[in-house]
């Protein structure tokens, strides 16, 4: 093999892998969803619409990515879940509803996922009812996503409750 065949075939291979990032980083948004923990403290009233906010990380983030967004579009929540984390035997029949929204910094927030009528046992973790039917890139596409949870408690807690809240999204590369 002469040297220009040497070249070209390394050429070749990395135009294949430079054009190939931003379906990769769409596979991986997609793949990976954003968490948030939320504290429900103790002291929230059983019965009212009550509410908590925490900020959400994804994958992205963690590894240090901060443009990956910019590789994708047609984003949509694709399935929502909350876990206790503390106490980790904590039933979230405790609930007798859940909605989560989402916002990013410029504080316009979207409701993404909720879940009506709680089983008083359901256990943990819960799948919550998503909302498919709208793109959600400009709050995904933002800095500083927070996950809020607007919740009615069936009857008090003993005390405060971690729940981990995580949403996966798919979309489509930029093309």
């Amino acid at each position: 093999m002469n040297t220009f065949n040497k070249f070209s075939t390394i050429g070749l291979v990395l135009v294949i892998l430079i054009s190939g990032c931003a379906t990769v980083q769409s596979f991986i948004k997609s793949s990976f969803p954003y968490t948030s923990t939320i504290v429900i403290p103790g002291s929230a009233t059983p019965g009212q619409t009550n509410s908590a906010i925490s900020s959400a990380s994804s994958f992205d983030e963690v590894f240090g990515n901060k443009d990956g967004n910019n590789y994708v579009r047609d984003v949509r929540a694709e399935s929502a879940r909350i876990t206790a984390v503390n106490p980790a035997d904590q039933n979230l029949g405790a609930f007798k509803s859940i909605k989560l929204y989402i916002s990013n910094r410029t504080g316009h927030e979207v409701m993404i996922a909720s879940r009506n009528d709680i089983s008083e046992n359901i256990g943990s973790p819960l799948v919550l009812d998503v909302d498919k039917s709208r793109f959600i890139d400009e709050y995904i596409k933002g800095s500083n996503l927070r996950i809020r949870m607007e919740y009615v408690l069936r009857s008090s807690v003993k005390q405060d409750i971690s729940i981990k809240a995580s949403v996966s999204f798919s979309s489509l590369p930029v093309k």
